[in-house]
C-alpha cells in the first residue's frame, strides 16, 4: 500500500510506513486511555441501577457512557469535569473507597433526573416558608407517601429534589448546586436508609441553598472538611428539626423510648430524628434506641 501511495501521491515508501506506524500508536494510546476511563467509572452499578443499558461490546459501552455525560470524548469529559474532580477530591474521604469518577457519575444522574422535573422559578422566600410544611412529613412512615409531597413542595419554589442511590466508590450523602439562575438541584443519596439521616441531610442541603446558594457547589461526604458553611448548614438543620426552645428539654430526656416518643410527638417530628440528635450529641450511644428509627430499603 505504501508503494502504491508513493506512485499516486508522492512521498517515499518510508514516509507512508512511518505515518501508518504513528497512526497505529495513536489508536492504541487512545484505546488505552478510553479503557482507563471506563475502569474509573462504576459501570456495573450504573447498569444495575438503570442509568445505562448493558452494552454487548466495549466500544458501545464507551459510547453509552459518553452519552450519559453528554460529552464527545474522554478528553472532553476530563476537561468538562476537571473543576468538579478537584472539588470532589477536597470534600470526600481520601480513602480507597472514595473515587471521584463515581461521585461525578452520581451527580450527573441527579442532573439528568432534575432536568425532567418541572419547577417554578427559584424563590428563596417561598422555599424558606415551605420548610414548615415539609417538616411534618418526617412523621410519615412510607417513602411512597412523603417523597412525592416533598418533591412537589420543593419544585414549586424552584428546587428539583433528586434521590439517587450511590454507586460503589461514592460516599456522598447530599449535594446542592444551581443548574441555572432559576433552578436549583438538591440531591440526596438516602445512603444510610434511616429516617434521621435522610431528613437531616435534606434540611442541611436546604440550608446551603438558602444561606450559601450564590457560592456554588456543595457536596457532603465521609469526613468532609469542616468549614463555616458546613457548620452553618448543620445549625440550620438542627434549628428546623428541633427548634431552640425545645433543645434543653430534649437534652434532658432519659434513655426511655416512651419519653422520646412523647417528646417527638410534642415537637412534631419522628422519634428517630430525636434519637439521632441525641446520639450525635453524645447523650445516647449509637446503639441505643435505634429501634425508634425507621429503616428503609431500595426497591429492586
Amino acid at each position: 500500500i505504501a508503494r502504491r501511495l508513493e506512485q499516486v501521491l508522492g512521498a517515499s515508501v518510508e514516509f507512508w510506513v512511518s505515518r501508518d506506524f504513528q497512526y497505529r500508536e495513536d489508536v492504541a494510546r487512545f484505546c488505552a486511555a478510553d479503557k482507563e476511563w471506563l475502569d474509573e467509572l462504576p459501570v456495573g452499578d450504573m447498569i444495575k441501577f438503570g442509568w445505562l443499558k448493558p452494552a454487548p461490546r466495549p466500544s458501545e459501552e464507551l459510547e453509552a457512557c459518553l452519552r450519559f455525560f453528554d460529552v464527545p470524548s474522554v478528553l472532553g469529559w476530563r476537561q468538562t469535569y476537571a473543576n468538579m474532580q478537584a472539588m470532589v477530591a477536597f470534600r470526600t474521604s481520601p480513602s480507597l473507597d472514595s473515587r471521584a469518577a463515581s461521585v461525578i457519575s452520581w451527580l450527573r444522574q441527579g442532573e439528568i433526573i432534575a432536568e425532567g422535573i418541572g419547577c417554578g422559578p427559584w424563590d428563596p422566600v417561598l422555599f424558606q416558608k415551605s420548610l414548615t410544611g415539609i417538616r411534618p412529613l418526617t412523621r410519615e412512615r412510607e417513602p411512597k407517601r412523603f417523597i412525592p409531597k416533598l418533591l412537589d413542595l420543593c419544585a414549586a419554589c424552584g428546587v428539583a429534589v433528586a434521590i439517587v442511590r450511590t454507586p460503589r466508590g461514592c460516599p456522598a450523602s447530599g449535594a446542592t448546586r444551581f443548574l441555572s439562575p432559576s433552578k436549583a438541584l438538591l440531591l440526596l443519596s438516602f445512603r444510610f436508609l434511616a429516617d434521621d439521616q435522610f431528613w437531616f441531610s435534606f434540611f442541611h442541603e436546604a440550608g446551603h441553598l438558602l444561606l450559601h446558594g450564590d457560592k456554588g457547589f456543595f457536596l457532603e461526604g465521609d469526613r468532609a472538611p469542616s468549614t463555616k458553611e458546613e457548620q452553618d448548614a448543620n445549625d440550620f438543620a438542627e434549628d428546623i428539626l428541633v427548634p431552640p426552645e425545645f433543645r434543653e428539654v430534649m437534652l434532658r430526656l432519659p434513655l426511655n423510648g416512651r419519653e422520646v416518643i412523647r417528646f417527638a410527638h410534642r415537637v412534631g417530628i419522628s422519634p428517630g430524628i430525636v434519637v439521632g440528635q441525641l446520639q450525635h450529641r453524645g447523650k445516647f450511644t449509637h446503639r441505643q434506641l435505634n429501634n425508634l428509627k425507621r429503616r428503609f430499603k431500595w426497591a429492586e
